[in-house]
């Protein structure tokens, strides 16, 4: 792994949301990056760690659909606050929504 630390966080904070079960099928199976997003953001984390572990974790997951070599994270920040709300990733070929991107844990 990368990131284990991030990882760390991401599968605690799966498993206080979601419990054992579930977050293992999650990370398994996969999840879109807004069920990640919205299951970080309900876990006992600050804001900043939520976002910080997701953005450093994304280089252990396989993330479909195939980004390519060239992508780049976006923050979308909520009315009139300085809070991250949700993240897209930027291609050569468009912006897809958290909802459009699956992620899997890297085996």
């Amino acid at each position: 792994m990368k990131n284990p630390d991030a990882i760390a966080v991401i599968v605690s904070a799966l498993r206080q949301v979601h419990g054992d079960d579930v977050a293992r099928m999650m990370l398994v199976e996969g999840m879109s990056l807004a069920n990640l997003i919205d299951a970080m953001f309900s876990a006992p984390l600050t804001h900043r760690e939520a976002v910080r572990a997701i953005t450093d974790g994304l280089d252990d997951f396989i993330i479909t659909p195939d980004l390519g070599l060239i992508w780049h994270l976006k923050y979308v920040y909520g009315d009139h606050s300085l809070h991250v709300v949700d993240l897209e990733i930027a291609t050569p070929d468009g912006t897809l929504a958290s909802n459009d991107v699956w992620l899997r844990l890297a085996s």
